[in-house]
């Protein structure tokens, strides 16, 4: 059976767990799969949202079809990478309910990035993960 992801917030640390990541993920080695960013283009082509929620929201879809077809789910996510275009903490508040929500209670490891652009001009957000597949 695989072991738990352990999730630690240390005191020697900021406290982090209050707004849903973990500053430290260990894994018992097994094995891995690296999801590619996944943006808000959906798989039958419809229009991507115009605002950064919408399409945070897209993303999350995105996500949890990846984790289904590995078998796995979102406590299985070791480290989530975040890019967001023109990042700012008012931006950052826009996206966070859609990524807490995708989460709920697992708390992976998250960087958040700052970048000029995605692959598209109507991109605003991306998110790659690192998983740890269950048995």
């Amino acid at each position: 059976m695989t072991q738990p992801i352990i999730r630690l917030n240390p005191s020697t640390l900021p406290d982090t767990s209050g707004i849903g990541y973990s500053q430290i993920s260990v894994v018992e080695p097994g094995r891995m799969a690296w999801v590619s960013g996944q943006v808000a283009w959906r798989a039958d082509g419809t229009a991507v949202p115009t605002g950064l929620a919408g399409q945070m929201e897209v993303v999350a879809g995105n996500v949890r079809a990846a984790l289904a077809d590995l078998g796995a789910g979102p406590a299985d996510v070791v480290m989530a990478r975040v890019y967001v275009v023109d990042l700012t903490p008012e931006r950052l508040d826009e996206m966070m309910p859609g990524f807490r929500a995708l989460f709920g209670t697992a708390q992976p490891s998250v960087t958040g990035i700052g970048v000029a652009a995605l692959a598209a001009p109507e991109l605003q957000i991306e998110l790659e993960l690192v998983v740890r597949l269950p048995d």
